[in-house]
């Protein structure tokens, strides 16, 4: 419906929109949350830099790659080291809270409305940050979570104490706020112990992180308990309403902004509202009834909650 639709960029002022979005929220009865990538990043989970530097860098010097999304594609010769890098990967991406309470204040913004949140990340922020987690939808998966790389079965295993034990094997320590601490001195190993390889229990194979790559993702009870509970939710809400997308790209438009854009179409009283760095932009059907704003969430966080009324939320 609306990939050959003329698309546009909302106008007027940085302000006059947060203005316009702070006027939608609170006259919205209820609140939709659409979550991509963008949104962890404005919460500090960046993968390259510094945060890349301090828990990559004997990778990065062995194998030449600049951030963890590269270091995750790279072909290693073994499971062993595999798993050290992916060990490390999940640990400092689930495990670890976000560096800034980006979700923290996105929480206290719309606690006390009737939301819902559906969201492409996988790394656990929200329930962290205090949202019900019978009010969230992971469509992709959660780093948090193995499942038979076959897979034999469709169920998935909550992976904390396998990743704990890899991590731990390699030197690092394990801070009380789950912060990765290399000793001083402290030579590290960038191979797990065989044993330590996660096995499926059922078929004996190697297991996997429960992340939608190919055909092969397993959406497993919770998965589907959680679709049904957004579809539900969706089917008996109306009026005025607020589609709120975060940081949400164009790799799978299908998921979140396309269909948010279509429910806001169909009910005169909803609003949809994008915030994004580059990407805020809605179809002219409904830009009336839009709100886009092209800046860092975080900052646009502030400013809706008073905090932040000096501050340009185009900028970091």
């Amino acid at each position: 419906m609306f990939s050959k639709m003329k698309i546009t960029k909302s106008t007027g002022s940085t302000s006059d929109n947060v203005k316009r979005l702070k006027e939608a929220l609170a006259r919205a009865d209820t609140v939709v949350i659409g979550a991509g990538a963008g949104l962890s990043t404005s919460a500090g989970f960046v993968y390259s830099g510094e945060r890349f530097e301090k828990y990559f860098s004997d990778f990065a010097s062995r194998y030449r790659f600049a951030d963890m999304y590269s270091g995750g594609f790279y072909p290693y010769t073994t499971k062993e080291e595999f798993w050290a890098y992916w060990s490390r990967y999940i640990w400092v991406n689930r495990y670890m809270d976000a560096p800034k309470p980006v979700y923290h204040e996105l929480f206290d913004l719309i606690k006390e409305k009737d939301y819902f949140v559906i969201t492409t990340n996988v790394d656990h922020c929200f329930q962290k940050a205090g949202f019900d987690k019978k009010r969230l939808f992971y469509t992709q998966g959660d780093y948090g979570l193995f499942q038979c790389s076959e897979p034999c079965h469709d169920k998935t295993y909550e992976n904390e104490d396998m990743v704990r034990a890899m991590v731990l094997s390699q030197g690092w320590e394990i801070g009380t706020d789950n912060e990765l601490i290399l000793p001083e001195g402290a030579p590290l190993k960038m191979t797990v112990p065989t044993e330590l390889l996660p096995k499926c229990p059922v078929c004996g194979k190697a297991m996997t992180m429960n992340l939608r790559s190919d055909d092969k993702f397993v959406e497993d009870e919770g998965w589907h308990r959680a679709a049904e509970r957004y579809e539900n939710f969706l089917r008996t809400r109306g009026g005025k309403m607020l589609f709120l997308e975060l940081g949400v790209g164009y790799n799978t438009p299908g998921i979140i902004k396309f269909p948010f854009w279509q429910m806001t179409a169909k009910n005169p009283e909803a609003v949809y509202a994008c915030v994004n760095y580059g990407e805020a932009v809605c179809p002219e059907q409904i830009v009336e009834r839009s709100v886009c704003i092209d800046g860092d969430i975080g900052n646009v966080l502030d400013l809706l909650s008073a905090r932040g009324e000096n501050e340009d939320p185009s900028k970091d």
